[in-house]
């Protein structure tokens, strides 16, 4: 039996609090011990047995860990990431993994030189309903493809203070939801051939980009990924389009919710969402409820321990990340010189 992997978190904001701590602490080979946390010592109130550090190099001087998992917001991510595979750590990233892709370039080759894992927290392409589409797909019900949209909006029309809405490389919600919704397109249908995009700041006083409009065009095949924080109206979370139908969804994963709710990922029920809230199939001779598959962010996390004991191939790796983030300073490039940047020019 293999002895646990040694872990640490970089920062316990919201997300590593609600998100990334409780699904270490449920995958057996993972033991989180410890965290680094400027001021406070919140971590503890939850996980007593962890060690509270101030800062990343007291972590790396002092602790004796194998794992480092880094939240900090995302101009901190590729210093960070650099010092701890420069330690010899293992690491994981929030996504996205850098601001620049020449950044993770970097990163890969470190990773590369030093025989460490380096994986990125693409979480959403384990939402139960981006699998399901990929089961769609299997199954040709929709026959040849033509067309995918995918929303991620919200209507949030007041300001958060958030360092995500601040001005500066890497925030906004490109850099936030872009990441997950061209990732999570890549995956299934590669690279396109082109990309254009509409990036926008459309709430009073915004001053970081609240809106983007992404096409990515294939061979006979385009995909549209959006999202907003001025959507107070139901949108489809995907629309699928095909020669013999359509398939639609609307609402999000349930994993969220629960991790807000404090709700432990455990157990054969975590993922699974009700039936009433599964998509639809519309063929030209019937209409049906497509089963969805239940959401699991905890293959992450298991992926990332197996490659580190066992070897296995990464699910997120680096290269990938690469291309996504060369996706996105194209979109910006798009919406700055209102046109189309083909794969040419991008290099993703």
């Amino acid at each position: 039996m293999n002895t646990p992997i040694r872990t640490a978190i970089v920062g316990f904001g919201s997300v590593a609090e609600k998100m990334h701590a409780p699904l270490i602490t449920v995958c057996q080979d993972l033991d989180l011990v410890a965290v680094v946390e400027r001021k406070t010592n919140k971590s503890q109130n939850k996980y007593p047995s962890v060690t509270i550090y101030r800062s990343l190099e007291e972590l790396l001087e002092h602790g004796d860990v194998d794992l480092v998992v880094i939240t900090t917001p995302n101009t901190f991510h590729f210093s960070m990431a650099k010092q701890c595979l420069e330690a010899g750590k293992h690491v994981v990233v929030d996504k996205p993994i850098t601001i620049f892709s020449h950044e993770a370039e970097e990163l890969q080759a470190l990773a590369e030189k030093s025989g460490k894992i380096c994986s990125v927290f693409q979480n959403r392409r384990f939402d139960g309903d981006i699998m399901t589409i990929q089961k769609l797909i299997e199954e040709n019900i929709l026959g040849d493809l033509v067309y995918l949209e995918s929303h991620f909006d919200r209507f949030r029309p007041e300001l958060s203070g958030n360092w995500r809405e601040e001005a500066g490389p890497g925030n906004g919600v490109t850099y936030d939801l872009g990441s997950h919704l061209l990732d999570q397109v890549v995956m299934i249908f590669g690279n396109p051939d082109s990309i254009q995009a509409d990036i926008q700041k459309q709430r009073k006083g915004a001053m970081a980009d609240d809106h983007f409009d992404i096409v990515l065009h294939y061979t006979g095949f385009k995909a549209r990924v959006t999202a907003g924080t001025l959507v107070n109206a139901p949108t489809p979370k995907y629309l699928l389009l095909g020669q013999n139908g359509s398939y639609q969804k609307f609402g999000m994963d349930v994993q969220e919710q629960a991790f807000k709710e404090g709700i432990l990922p455990e157990g054969e029920t975590w993922g699974v969402e009700p039936e009433e809230n599964w998509g639809k199939v519309f063929l030209s001779s019937e209409t049906f409820s497509y089963p969805s598959i239940p959401g699991d962010y905890r293959i992450l996390y298991s992926n990332v321990a197996n490659a580190i004991l066992n070897g296995s191939p990464l699910k997120v790796t680096i290269p990938q990340t690469i291309s996504v983030l060369k996706m996105i300073e194209a979109s910006f490039l798009s919406s700055k010189e209102k046109r189309t940047i083909s794969q040419t020019e991008g290099k993703w």
